[in-house]
């Protein structure tokens, strides 16, 4: 059903939900809110807790007062709250000035903070004392928007898609609903909509998260079915370049890096193909040990192939190895294949794909198009696994599945027809610290190495957690730190200024900076609404160092090393997974510089503090996912989700822990009574499934 059968929904909004990747009302329907507003009842200042949102009720004492700074205008004024004086700060609003009343009275939702002997909000929301009483204890769904389109248009369209939707066929089997005390399908979307409490909210997102968990699992174990034991195309010899090079470099592998190369090496000598994941904290030796395996395999005279998620870490990679090959006299003919590459260099580099010439070769999704042909692609190695699907995987992996008359003559049998059940070597990596038992669920289909040991001259990173108090000293450290010489990172939570006034955008924090910071200071902005060739150009002139400071959002969390880069502030810091933050901080201390992160919390909840300050313990990032898991509850709903590493649509692999386990256990259960799952009571399972393996060719991004 196309979108634009809405009522209210025509071409231009039409286009505007195009962007937000909803084209049909089934589509909208499963369009869940990131987040819900509670409106509580107003307090009075001393009421509300330091640093969290409230709603204070007060009216205006003063003039409203507007100045501008740097191209950036202020406006101020007072409140008075039954004896207690609130001072109201607003960015880039000086409309503010006519549309308020001196005298009357108003209701402002924002977050407070007492500074000294005051209180204070920014950017508070202002409502008359009869349309918030409407909104007093409502739970007010908060959709992710675009320039264009508002929250509350969202809302009506998804209150009409609901209704013309068919929600009554239930995908989940009738036994499994009843034994988990699942809501029905039509009432948990409802309800993940349009919550009647918070209660119903958490049941109804309970049963969704299970869903997406269970039917990724079911493809997850059909897909190592079928990968269990295959055939390797073109077995390996060990090779003494390999080794040579391991004598040489000017430092020693890690422990750990000697044992995950041994079973990588192990994998690739046997007679069945490797499906390994190396899953590595930031800094930890991961690339080297890919390096490793592509020479191995050059050496064989075969082709192996590296998928990068970004052209800027491609061009990374591709630079590094060909430094390599070049000071210690490798003989490799590595080639970059990415989408900026012009038309006749990419049928040059088809040319030599083609013939062998290019023995590795290092790019982007530009590796899976339909034209680049292989002559004997033996090894696919994916790094930052988990921005690439499985079928993306699987698409560079099928690849090498065309084998040259040499290497095809002893496959082939009497009647003609190949061997079945051949595989190229596929080798993923990530950085992304998942705890060991939710990675055996989630890599289902892969054999897990870990890194847990990082090399010993790697300077540890020197964090501190602060409030908003601490901008200004913030401010001055990284002016000094620019004048050093030294790149800085910036993280905000959104891209623009949006409904959630609280969260610090990118676009409004990089204003704040230039007024705030010496104008010689480069600052630049990059989010991930910008087109593929903008991003690369933001993170190829910053790695250039034409950008001093660079306000982004959680884009930069993989496709970006810049050893340069010594400082990283992260703003709203709460908001985030700790197992996201140490992430982010892996952006920094890359070099041989010290390196420091500054995490920024609105909220002063001792809580909130203390679980900000784990990152303080340690750099590990297991152990830090390890606290991340044992610290996220089901009932922690409201926060911004995990950006990046294993993106379901609702569900979060560290606050849904025991969701994901008993997906998994009953996925089991089902495959191992119905492996086929060609029973009636799978019959709508079965529908479900098909629609998803047909609709979202990644699956989401594991």
């Amino acid at each position: 059903m196309d979108i634009r059968t809405l009522k209210g929904v025509g071409e231009k909004t039409a286009a505007l939900f195009e962007k937000l990747h909803v084209d049909t009302a089934e589509e909208l329907v499963t369009y869940y809110p990131g987040d819900y507003e509670q409106f509580g009842v107003p307090v009075l200042p001393e009421q509300a807790p330091d640093g969290e949102i409230a709603a204070v009720e007060g009216r205006l004492a003063g003039n409203v007062a507007t100045r501008h700074v740097r191209g950036l205008s202020i406006t101020t004024f007072e409140v008075s709250c039954e004896g207690a004086s609130l001072h109201m700060t607003y960015f880039n609003m000086p409309y503010l000035k006519n549309s308020l009343k001196r005298g009357q009275t108003y209701i402002f939702r924002g977050c407070l903070h007492r500074r000294k002997d005051r209180y204070v909000m920014e950017q508070a929301r202002i409502y008359k004392p009869e349309e918030y009483g409407k909104l007093t204890d409502c739970m007010q769904p908060r959709y992710a928007t675009t320039k264009g389109l508002t929250n509350n248009a969202i809302t009506k369209a998804v209150r009409q898609a609901i209704r013309l939707v068919d929600l009554s066929e239930d995908p989940l089997p009738e036994k499994i609903r009843e034994a988990e005390g699942f809501l029905s399908f039509r009432e948990a979307v409802e309800q993940m909509h349009f919550p009647t409490g918070r209660e119903t909210l958490l049941a109804a997102r309970r049963r969704l998260v299970f869903d997406e968990f269970f039917r990724f699992i079911l493809v997850l174990r059909r897909m190592r079915e079928s990968n269990e034991r295959m055939k390797s195309v073109r077995p390996m010899i060990e090779v003494a370049q390999t080794e040579r090079l391991i004598e040489a470099l000017p430092y020693r592998l890690t422990k750990a890096q000697q044992k995950v190369w041994g079973e990588i090496q192990a994998d690739l000598t046997s007679e069945y193909a490797m499906n390994r994941l190396v899953q590595g904290d930031v800094g930890s030796g991961k690339t080297i040990l890919a390096f490793l395996s592509l020479i191995m395999c050059a050496a064989n005279g075969f082709q192996g192939a590296m998928m990068a998620p970004t052209e800027v870490l491609a061009r990374q990679h591709y630079e590094s190895l060909m430094k390599l090959n070049q000071d210690y006299g490798l003989q490799l003919h590595p080639v970059l294949l990415t989408g900026s590459v012009g038309v006749r260099d990419r049928r040059e580099i088809y040319a030599q794909i083609g013939s062998g010439e290019a023995d590795i070769v290092i790019g982007t999704h530009a590796l899976i198009q339909e034209k680049v042909a292989y002559k004997n692609l033996s090894l696919v190695i994916t790094d930052e696994q988990h921005r690439f699907g499985v079928r993306q995987r699987e698409t560079l992996a099928e690849k090498g599945g065309g084998l040259s008359e040499a290497d095809g003559a002893a496959s082939v049998s009497d009647s003609g027809s190949r061997e079945k059940g051949q595989a190229v070597h596929v080798l993923v990596m990530s950085a992304t610290p998942i705890p060991r038992t939710l990675a055996i669920i989630l890599y289902g289909d892969l054999h897990i190495s870990v890194l847990d040991e990082l090399p010993a001259d790697r300077l540890p990173i020197k964090n501190c957690v602060v409030n908003t108090s601490y901008r200004n000293t913030a401010y001055k450290f990284i002016e000094k730190e620019v004048a050093l010489g030294s790149q800085v990172y910036v993280i905000c939570p959104m891209v623009e200024e949006g409904e959630e006034q609280e969260l610090e955008d990118v676009a409004s924090y990089a204003k704040k900076l230039r007024s705030a910071l010496s104008p010689e200071v480069r600052v630049e902005t990059l989010h991930g609404r910008m087109r593929p060739a903008e991003k690369t150009r933001i993170m190829e002139a910053f790695e250039a160092h034409h950008i001093d400071v660079l306000v982004s959002t959680t884009v930069i969390e993989v496709g970006i090393n810049v050893p340069n880069a010594t400082v990283m502030l992260v703003e709203n810091a709460e908001r985030f997974g700790l197992a996201q933050l140490h992430q982010l901080r892996g952006r920094v201390g890359r070099g041989d510089k010290q390196s420091y992160c500054i995490f920024v919390s609105k909220s002063q909840r001792p809580e909130t503090m203390e679980r900000l300050k784990i990152l303080n313990e340690s750099n590990d990032g297991f152990y830090i996912a390890g606290k991340d898991l044992a610290l996220r509850g089901p009932g922690d709903l409201f926060g911004i989700r995990q950006s990046g590493d294993l993106q379901f649509a609702l569900g979060d692999i560290y606050r849904d822990a025991a969701v994901l386990q008993s997906a998994s256990d009953w996925a089991d259960k089902v495959l191992a009574e119905d492996a086929a799952l060609a029973g009636e009571e799978f019959a709508s399972l079965r529908r479900a499934l098909t629609l998803h393996e047909i609709n979202e060719v990644d699956f989401r991004s594991i």
